[in-house]
């Protein structure tokens, strides 16, 4: 991880700086990087994640092998925000992302955060 995610000092030192991140898992890796960018001098590390809470296992390509390792179902938000050692913390809504792949022509899966299956209508869920 340190060869592929190093920040640079120049780059961050005194900085604010907001990490978008596609998902939090267990938190292993969140924690390194947000530890890095301080590390590297970053005043504030803020975290964003593009997809809500993981809760569920998935079958479609995200390495998930139990419920219990995922950090979402162990602990709440602010506990996940202090775990990982970020200023903030914020995911996005199933609403939020729903919407935000309203114009995509084909379905997507929302099992790992709903515990429900691909969803196939995300255009009419968002419309009514």
């Amino acid at each position: 991880m340190r060869l592929k995610l190093n920040p640079l000092a120049a780059n961050v030192r005194g900085k604010r700086v907001v990490l978008v991140d596609d998902s939090i898992v267990r938190g292993i890796t969140s924690a390194k990087i947000v530890r890095s960018l301080k590390h590297a001098g970053a005043k504030e590390v803020h975290m964003r994640i593009s997809s809500p809470p993981f809760r569920h296992t998935c079958h479609y390509g995200t390495d998930i092998d139990s419920e219990e390792n995922l950090i979402a179902n162990q602990v709440a938000l602010e506990e996940i925000r202090r775990q990982i050692g970020a200023d903030s913390l914020g995911y996005i809504s199933m609403e939020g992302l729903k919407k935000a792949c309203a114009k995509c022509a084909l379905p997507f899966c929302t099992a790992c955060f709903t515990g429900h299956g691909v969803n196939t209508r995300v255009k009419k869920d968002i419309l009514e």
